[in-house]
C-alpha cells in the first residue's frame, strides 16, 4: 500500500493542543483547511523541538533574508482556541521535518508516521511513493511564529517543575533527587 501524504498548502489552522489533565496530557498538532482537519499524537518533548526548530528557523530566514520575515509576526494574535473535535488522531508521529520553501516564502513541516523501520532521510519532505504517512503543512512566517509561540504556552501550561531538580511537581509533592528523596510536608499537609 503506497504512503498518504496529507498536504496543506494555506491551512486556516496549525496548533498544538493537548487533552487531559497536567501530568496526564495527551499531544497533538492539527491542521485545518477549509472542511478538512487532521489531528497527529506526540510526545511533549517533540513539540518543544519543534516549537525550538521553528524559531530558530525563523531567526536564520530574517537573518538571510532580512527583516520583513518576522517582524510582520508580531502583530497577529496567537490562536487560543482549543482543538477541533472529534479528535480522531491520524497516527502517532515519529519523524519531523522542517524547511524554508524559498518559492511560496513559507516554512514547511512534514509530520511522519512512526514505524518500526528505519526511515530513509530522503523520504521526509519527499513525495515518494514508499514510507511513513505524512501530514505536510505550509506556513507563512507569521503562522509559523504563532504556531511556535502557543506550543511553548501548550508546554509551560502543565506541571509546575520542582525549584531544585526541575522534575515536574504533581499535586502530592515528589521525591526530589536534590533532597537524596527527602520530602518536606507543607504546613497545611500536616496533622
Amino acid at each position: 500500500m503506497s504512503r498518504v501524504i496529507h498536504v496543506f498548502r494555506q491551512p486556516d489552522r496549525f496548533i498544538a493542543g493537548t487533552v487531559g489533565e497536567p501530568g496526564q496530557r495527551t499531544f497533538y498538532l492539527q491542521a485545518i483547511e477549509e472542511s478538512r482537519t487532521v489531528s497527529v499524537l506526540l510526545e511533549k518533548q517533540q513539540v518543544t523541538v519543534l516549537a525550538e526548530r521553528i524559531s530558530a528557523l525563523l531567526a536564520e530566514i530574517t537573518r538571510r533574508f532580512g527583516a520583513e520575515v518576522s517582524q510582520e509576526a508580531t502583530d497577529n494574535p496567537v490562536d487560543v482556541e482549543p482543538l477541533a473535535f472529534p479528535l480522531e488522531e491520524e497516527f502517532r508521529v515519529g519523524t519531523m521535518g522542517l524547511g524554508w520553501d524559498a518559492d511560496s516564502r513559507s516554512i514547511v513541516v512534514e509530520l511522519l508516521a512512526l514505524t518500526e523501520e528505519e526511515i530513509d532521510e530522503s523520504v521526509v519532505l519527499d513525495d515518494t511513493e514508499e514510507g511513513p504517512d505524512a501530514v505536510r503543512v505550509f506556513l507563512s512566517p507569521v503562522q509559523a511564529r504563532a504556531f511556535a509561540t502557543r506550543a511553548v504556552r501548550v508546554i509551560s501550561a502543565g506541571r509546575l517543575p520542582c525549584p531544585l531538580c526541575g522534575e515536574p511537581l504533581d499535586a502530592s509533592g515528589h521525591i526530589c533527587s536534590r533532597q537524596n528523596g527527602y520530602h518536606r510536608r507543607s504546613a497545611a499537609g500536616e496533622r
